[in-house]
């Protein structure tokens, strides 16, 4: 108990006045204690050891955001950044956006530009977005995958595995009313499923305080145009739980 007290003293004194405690939060992607200007070899006091499960509470969410992708950083965890990929693509829009979507990774024009969703795909991800009477930017679109994968490639298990924490970090700042997957990949990994994409769209789940909603993939629209019904149908739904409509 005493060491907890003296601790929570410690970070007193750097200005932190609360914590958080969803597990997501509590993840270290980098087990190295940051820089600190702490008192060191102070005779008979020992220096404090900062506490991994205590993390700073931003004042928004634009600083939490700023936040993960600092810890992001030009990252190396997975064997993407070597295999071509000309930039990470976080995430755009709107920090307090009661709709996300999230897609599976980064394309080409992606990777180039630097934001998510810029090419064909995300031209017709826009015009779905206006059709429910709203803007792109009134939305926050991020990937699971911050990386392009070789080819467009699926992303590999391992892949996955060191960058989904950072999309976990990005839904809980963001804190949406409905989260939208688009496609397969993104719905079979936000949900922890096999089940195809074709069984889980039309269907809600509860998913980290929001509404999950799967849908299709505009590039799979792009190919399959018949499809775009079953999309609008999604989308209707997505705007009346925006809405409170029943």
């Amino acid at each position: 108990m005493e060491n907890l007290r003296a601790h929570l003293e410690y970070f007193g004194e750097l200005g932190v006045d609360g914590v958080r405690r969803e597990p997501e939060w509590r993840r270290r992607d980098d087990p190295s204690p940051p820089a600190m200007d702490v008192p060191v070899d102070v005779p008979g006091v020992p220096a404090p050891t900062p506490d991994p499960d205590i993390v700073p509470v931003f004042a928004s969410p634009d600083e939490a955001l700023a936040a993960i992708r600092g810890d992001l950083g030009d990252c190396v965890r997975c064997k993407l950044h070597g295999l071509g990929r000309k930039q990470i693509v976080f995430g755009v829009g709107n920090p307090h956006a009661d709709l996300m979507f999230v897609g599976e990774g980064p394309g080409a024009d992606e990777d180039v530009q630097g934001e998510p969703f810029v090419g064909r795909a995300g031209q017709l991800l826009t015009k779905i977005i206006e059709a429910i009477g709203m803007r792109r930017d009134e939305v926050y679109i991020a990937n699971v995958i911050k990386c392009r994968p070789p080819g467009n490639r699926n992303p590999e298990p391992d892949e996955v595995e060191q960058c989904e924490p950072f999309l976990f970090r990005q839904i809980d700042t963001v804190k949406p009313k409905v989260v939208v997957a688009l496609g397969k990949f993104a719905a079979q990994c936000l949900l922890r499923t096999s089940e195809p994409i074709t069984r889980l769209r039309g269907r809600e789940f509860t998913y980290r305080d929001a509404i999950l909603m799967p849908t299709y993939h505009p590039a799979y629209l792009l190919r399959t145009p018949s499809a775009k019904r079953d999309v609008w149908e999604d989308m209707k739904r997505v705007r009346a739980i925006l809405t409170g409509e029943p």
